[in-house]
């Protein structure tokens, strides 16, 4: 049973929650194209060193977590000081042992963590081929490719996602996110050296 205070305070947490959902596709969305990218350029230039290549991704999978909690905990911070010091103003009393001001010191860091977990969650996802073809795993393929088809995947995941939330077709809008990553693909094979 949660005390009264720690229920009207996971309240008002809760109703941040679609800030979080944005943050979460956001941020996904750039962790996995990426990774995407990175896959794509590894599978292409024809890279046989699984290492380095898990090492590029897992250093490029820390800096999207790095940027994405700091940048979102910095922003989200700055925003609620900003709301409750204009509420407080408005009210002429001080809110900052209020619920509300709970909410506004803990609100921010439970965005930024979403912020920065979502693509590193996806991130590591997508690198798992590569980690289990070097702990020995076969594949059928090369372990680059089911690295961009399980972010091919990831993307659909995230479509099928966001058709939830606006209520359209899931299909449809899981497709339309893929044909974002499937430009990305063609223009990195453009660029092919």
């Amino acid at each position: 049973m949660i005390p009264d205070k720690g229920k009207q305070l996971f309240s008002l947490l809760y109703r941040g929650r679609k800030i979080a959902r944005r943050y979460l596709v956001t941020n996904g969305f750039d962790g996995t194209l990426t990774m995407l990218g990175m896959m794509t350029g590894f599978y292409v230039s024809g890279t046989k060193e699984l290492g380095v290549a898990i090492n590029a991704c897992l250093g490029a999978a820390i800096a999207l977590f790095v940027s994405g909690f700091s940048s979102a905990y910095l922003s989200e911070k700055a925003e609620r000081k900003q709301e409750l010091r204009e509420l407080e103003q408005a009210l002429l009393i001080d809110l900052k042992e209020s619920q509300y001001g709970e909410a506004s010191r803990y609100l921010p860091f439970f965005i930024a963590l979403v912020n920065g977990l979502s693509p590193l969650l996806f991130s590591l996802l997508i690198i798992s081929p590569l980690a289990l073809s070097y702990h020995g795993i076969e594949w059928p393929c090369s372990p680059f490719l089911m690295a961009v088809i399980t972010a091919l995947f990831c993307i659909f995941l995230l479509g099928v996602y966001l058709g939830k939330i606006s209520r359209q077709f899931w299909l449809w809008a899981g497709l339309r996110t893929v044909l974002i990553a499937l430009i990305l693909v063609v223009i990195i094979l453009l660029f092919d050296i």
